[in-house]
């Protein structure tokens, strides 16, 4: 058994009602992993991120540019998660607005290598591949490990026990990963293998070479 340590889950919500069928989903599996991870000893912090909370502050990001210390907030505790349950309903047969431009938001080195289960809720079964297909491309952009099962509800799967064993599986995939520390080696021994903006994660990524002819080029400069 691995040396006991504590985690810290990031629960990302888009759901717009309260009570939420996509919060009630992401919380689950919260509940699920911080229990599976209690049995190897350790000790799963959950933090959760309301998006409808905070919609206003993500559409002014989206025009402006601007992060609120709301925002800025949200942000933070994504950074320092190790691990994310990102949890969205469907509206016309894809993630909701609210949920994509959140996660349109963030800087692109934000969530590398982070661990990360993919669920989705909607009012009908037929939009149950839209965790694999339209949100999971996304994460892949952005560079994240995500658990290999995804997790979708309609209306008739809370009564069915299929559910409970995906949780199940989604959730012990993520403990797995985040004890497994995949991205803090990551962080520590790859970092600077990847292609970074300057400026980026957060602004504290200032090690691409300026003294290149590419970059004096793409500053003004000359070449030689």
């Amino acid at each position: 058994m691995n040396a006991p340590e504590r985690f810290s889950l990031a629960v990302v919500s888009a759901g717009t009602s309260d009570p939420s069928s996509t919060r009630m989903l992401a919380d689950r599996t919260a509940e699920r992993a911080a229990a599976l991870a209690a049995r190897d000893g350790h000790v799963v912090t959950v933090s959760v991120i309301e998006l409808r909370e905070i919609s206003a502050d993500t559409s002014a990001a989206l025009v402006s540019g601007l992060i609120t210390p709301k925002l800025q907030q949200a942000i933070t505790a994504l950074g320092e998660a190790d691990g994310i349950i990102a949890a969205a309903p469907v509206y016309k047969a894809g993630p909701s607005g609210l949920f994509t431009s959140f996660f349109g938001v963030l800087d692109n080195d934000l969530l590398i290598a982070k661990p990360v289960v993919l669920a989705a809720t909607a009012g009908t079964a037929r939009h149950a591949l839209v965790a694999d297909d339209a949100m999971r491309p996304m994460f892949a952009y952005l560079r994240t490990m995500t658990a290999p099962t995804s997790l979708f509800a309609a209306p008739e799967d809370w009564s069915d026990p299929a559910l409970n064993t995906r949780i199940d599986r989604a959730a012990l995939e993520l403990v797995l990963l985040m004890e497994g520390g995949f991205a803090r080696r990551i962080k520590d021994e790859s970092w600077s293998s990847y292609q970074h903006e300057y400026g980026s994660a957060g602004g504290t990524e200032t090690s691409i070479d300026l003294g290149t002819d590419l970059m004096r080029l793409a500053t003004g400069g000359t070449a030689g």
